[in-house]
């Protein structure tokens, strides 16, 4: 979860990134990212919600 993170926002060491792609499995890096990405649209949902709300 942490690369997939760090990913998001465009800021990775080199030294952190090459070591991410030789240790983690693709598979479990989509479904990280799917995640994050739904967390991500939950929270600006929210946001808007309350903002429009008040």
């Amino acid at each position: 979860m942490k690369a997939v993170f760090w990913s998001f926002f465009g800021v990775r060491k080199r030294r952190d990134y090459e070591q991410d792609a030789a240790n983690l499995n693709p598979v479990h890096l989509i479904i990280a990212g799917l995640i994050g990405a739904a967390i991500f649209i939950g929270v600006l949902v929210l946001v808007v919600r309350f903002a429009v709300s008040q």
